[in-house]
Formats: structure tokens, sequence, C-alpha cells
């Protein structure tokens, strides 16, 4: 293993948006790839909480409907913004592939929510390094509708599982974002 190579993806992997997206197909052979890399995430007592339903082509127009009605419906008058709205149906249709995220709660309920919660972000994170090596930009969205009740029976899910948002996914068109970090020594505290 190349551990160089490691450290350059997780430091390459950028947060790149539906709107800059180009219309360039997403090979399903990398989604498959993202999809097995999340398989592989830490999981708590083996529960495998993770859970993904992959939206593309005209499915994709199906989740938007959802995604604005969900909006239009859990939104006071006053929190209402006709541009969120516009968003949300917009958003899907301009990603190739849209992954919603989902949580399974264990049966019987030994793993605290908060382990199988930190399972699934786990796993998010592998597809999220896995599609920056293959030269895809992604975006993990929680909005309001994607982590609604209403979202988490859209995607099949029981009352005590969680929807946990949208993952899109999508070839850049713009030039690869450059991100900084401050200093790990300010966020770091050895005790000896």
């Amino acid at each position: 293993m190349n551990a160089e190579q490691i450290s350059h993806i997780i430091r390459h992997r950028r947060t790149i948006k539906p709107k800059q997206f180009s219309d360039r197909p997403v090979e399903k052979a990398i989604v498959d790839e993202m999809l097995e890399n999340a398989n592989w995430a830490p999981t708590h007592g083996m529960t495998q909480p993770w859970r993904f339903t992959v939206y593309t082509g005209d499915a994709r127009q199906r989740l938007a409907e959802l995604l604005a009605e969900t909006y239009k419906q859990i939104t006071t008058p006053e929190e209402f913004k006709p541009n969120k709205y516009e968003g949300m149906s917009r958003n899907a249709m301009l990603a190739p592939v849209v992954i919603a995220i989902g949580m399974k709660r264990q049966q019987i309920e030994k793993i605290p929510e908060l382990d199988e919660l930190q399972a699934v972000a786990c796993a998010v994170q592998n597809m999220h390094l896995t599609a920056a090596a293959h030269g895809l930009g992604a975006f993990w969205s929680t909005n309001v509708a994607a982590v609604s009740d209403q979202m988490r029976e859209f995607i099949g899910l029981e009352p005590r599982d969680r929807a946990l948002g949208l993952f899109y996914i999508g070839y850049p068109k713009c030039d690869w974002p450059e991100s900084t970090r401050q200093s790990i020594d300010d966020k770091v505290r050895w005790v000896t």
C-alpha cells in the first residue's frame, strides 16, 4: 500500500455541487466501486447500517418532485424560500447520479444510534474518496427534505430508521477546486 497516494486522495477530495457538474455520464462500474468501498466502512457490532438508493436517468425526476413537494409541505410560510424550492428540483436533475443515504437501525438496538450514524458517515467518506480518485465531484446534502420522514419512506426505510441525505455525483465542468486547512497544531492536544 502506498500511504502517500492515500494522503493525496484524502487531501484532494472536494465538495463540488451539482450546478458545477457537466452532463458527462458516470459509469456504473465507478458507482459500483464507490458502493463497495462504502460497504467496507467501520461498523460497531457488524451492523452495517448504511443503505443506499441510487437514482439515475428518469428516476431523478421522481426524486426531484418528492424533494420539492416535501420542502413545500414541511416548511412554514415564513421559512419558505422560492429559490430553495426550485433548487430542490434542479439539483437532482443536474447530477448524473444521486444516491439517497439511509441508516437502518439494528432490530435489537444494542448498538447506540450515534455509532450507527458515525458508521454511515464513514461509508459516505469512503464513497467521496473513491469519487475523488476517479475525478468525480461529490456533494452530501442534508437539506430538510433530504432527511425528512417523507424521504425515509420514499427510500423504503422503517420509522425507526433514518434518511441521512443525498449524495450527488458528477464530473466537474470547472477546474478542480483548491482548498486549505488551518494548522492541525491548533486542533490537537497531546497528553503524556
